[in-house]
């Protein structure tokens, strides 16, 4: 049973992340038949990204009414729901409407499945989590690929990942059962072990504001990468529209297979340079973008890399969060992290859209270097205020 509900977990993953880079891939092509600027995708993704903050912050309070297990089938239920309506959308404004539950359904699972996972698994199972994450989120871009390319059209390639999370929502459903027969996943142990805090408490906690700051920055620059990759792929490298929707999968191949192989070695290396590891590469990635050559070639590699880079970030800092701030305030504080995160994904791709509308779309990489350099800094910072707690 154990095993079996990993497994429910991992898939309900997959599609978390079945719709993360659906928009960026599309885009190019969708812009044009429902009448918006390139610019216009920053704020879809902003609202998308606003609904996860408004799920993630009210997280603790549904998984402790309606438990883990129920607010991830329904949460995975409305997002295939929406991703229906955005497979037949006409104009922008409804866009943006659809993009509402897109959002809150994302949030609310996202800040669910991570607290569980950081409380009741070790390091790796994290990494493999979203790795998982990662699958959904390269699969996308080569289905809308295909879908484009072979005329279908993209609204065909939205349709086709609706109908895997519909399938998604019936198996969750169907396996409801199983979450009350595993002892760590009882109702009971939810309640008993879920924050108490206020939102102003626990920004309150010595470092909850840097943790906070740092999951921004990794998710403005995992957000703004994916989104715009195709768009800097066609612009500014003069790729094919078909043929850089499916190459901009390459960032999310390499968080992929970073998670996985990280799931291998996190419990012996530690979080601590799981994180160290990733900033490396993640700097070293967007520096291969940056080289100003015509050629897609070295910006396809350092996609990668960057999102070789990214894999094992995100995950060691939400399995250190019980560690740093208690096992019962970590229902609390991860929702906040989620809030966070989404809020990062919120405002960084459209101030993104705007510069690269009013100025260039070559600011793609030196944009991402500032993320980098961010999450560097605070990690960092946090590490050396622990060191001086302890001694």
């Amino acid at each position: 049973m154990y095993s079996l509900l990993l497994a429910i977990i991992y898939l309900s993953f997959i599609s978390l992340g079945l719709p993360d880079s659906l928009l960026g891939s599309a885009w190019p092509v969708m812009s044009g038949e429902i009448g918006a600027s390139l610019s216009l995708a920053g704020p879809v993704s902003m609202i998308i990204s606003a609904g996860t903050v408004f799920a993630s912050l009210f997280a603790d309070r549904l998984t402790q009414r309606f438990h883990t297990r129920n607010v991830t089938a329904f949460s995975v239920l409305i997002t295939a729901v929406a991703l229906l309506g955005f497979a037949r959308v006409r104009s922008y404004p409804v866009l943006c409407l659809l993009a509402v539950p897109y959002g809150l359904g994302a949030g609310a699972v996202d800040a669910a499945l991570n607290n569980f996972v950081a409380l009741h698994y070790k390091s790796r199972h994290m990494n493999w989590l979203h790795c998982f994450w990662g699958v959904g989120a390269t699969i996308s871009p080569y289905i809308m690929s295909w879908a484009i390319g072979s005329a279908r059209g993209w609204r065909v390639g939205y349709g086709s990942v609706s109908l895997l999370q519909f399938g998604m929502a019936l198996i969750l459903v169907l396996t409801l059962p199983l979450w009350k027969k595993v002892p760590f996943a009882d109702p009971t142990e939810e309640s008993q072990e879920g924050g108490t805090l206020t939102i102003m408490q626990a920004l309150k906690m010595p470092g909850v504001k840097s943790s906070l700051v740092a999951f921004f920055s990794y998710c403005a620059l995992e957000t703004t990468a994916g989104l715009w990759a195709s768009s800097f792929l066609v612009k500014i490298k003069g790729m094919e529209a078909a043929s850089a929707a499916g190459f901009a999968s390459l960032f999310y191949l390499g968080i992929t297979l970073g998670r996985f192989v990280s799931g291998f070695v996190a419990d012996r290396v530690g979080d601590k340079n799981m994180i160290r590891i990733g900033v490396g590469l993640m700097a070293l990635g967007v520096l291969m973008i940056l080289i100003p050559v015509k050629s897609a070639t070295l910006a396809l590699v350092g996609l990668m890399v960057a999102g070789v880079g990214g894999a094992p970030y995100y995950p060691a800092l939400i399995h250190s969060t019980p560690d740093h701030f208690g096992r019962e305030n970590s229902h609390a504080i991860v929702g906040l992290q989620m809030a966070s995160a989404y809020t990062g994904s919120a405002l960084a791709p459209p101030v993104f859209g705007f510069l690269a509308q009013g100025i260039s779309l070559t600011l793609y990489p030196w944009y991402l270097a500032l993320f980098v350099i961010l999450m560097g800094t605070l990690t960092e910072q946090a590490n050396h205020r622990r060191k001086t707690a302890r001694s």
